[in-house]
């Protein structure tokens, strides 16, 4: 938490949280699974100080009149801290987020799609294992609204089980404020700029200069 206040959530899961985590899971792969109770307590806490920011943001502003954004880890994909952390950050600068958690079914998440109307689906894949290419560009083509006047959903690759340039059709945010950035530009005409209260988190934290740059040069998106 002190980190989150001090330098701002985005440079705070740049710059300490996910190094420390990487740290940890370095020593538990090479020393025998020692440490694991360190890396699981710390996850939790992480989580737990993310949750914190998006609970205190709902009770600090209303949400935008904008369609929301939806998030969701692919089947068989458990590892939602990077997600958390997209949640909190959007919802700390006013946009409408749905977060629905690992492994989620893709019946269930086509649903979803289809039900809320979103303006941009994140898709998390820790590994090669997890990604789905074919099920995203389903997501991406699926369109609704009146004839004449239909729209569909930005998808977005996150994470480092998509590789590097998956489909160039769909989006690669490269770090969680470039998915930040992209989220929050989604509900908005192209060439708009964000307004300039919508560049820092609502909370009055601000992010160091260079802080989202920093994340586009991660190959491991958000992570």
């Amino acid at each position: 938490m002190a980190s989150i206040e001090t330098y701002g959530l985005i440079a705070a899961w740049d710059d300490v949280l996910m190094p420390t985590l990487r740290y940890l899971g370095r020593k538990w792969e090479s020393s025998e699974d020692r440490y694991v109770e360190v890396e699981h307590m710390l996850s939790w806490h992480i989580s737990a100080a993310l949750r914190y920011v998006y609970a205190d943001s709902m009770t600090r502003c209303r949400p935008q009149d904008a369609r929301p954004v939806l998030l969701a880890c692919l089947p068989g994909e458990q590892h939602t801290l990077p997600l958390e952390a997209l949640t909190a950050a959007l919802r700390d600068r006013g946009q409408r987020v749905l977060m629905l958690g690992g492994s989620v079914p893709v019946e269930a998440l086509e649903g979803s799609v289809r039900r809320v109307a979103p303006a941009a689906v994140g898709l998390w894949s820790q590994s090669r294992n997890t990604a789905d290419l074919p099920m995203a560009r389903h997501l991406a083509a699926l369109r609704w609204g009146m004839r004449g006047a239909r729209t569909r959903s930005h998808v977005l690759l996150c994470g480092p089980g998509w590789g590097l340039r998956p489909d160039p059709e769909l989006l690669r945010p490269h770090g969680l404020g470039d998915a930040v950035r992209i989220m929050l530009c989604a509900n908005r005409p192209a060439g708009e700029a964000l307004p300039e209260g919508e560049r820092t988190p609502r909370s009055g934290r601000t992010e160091p200069t260079g802080a989202s740059e920093r994340g586009t040069r991660s190959e491991e998106v958000i992570a």
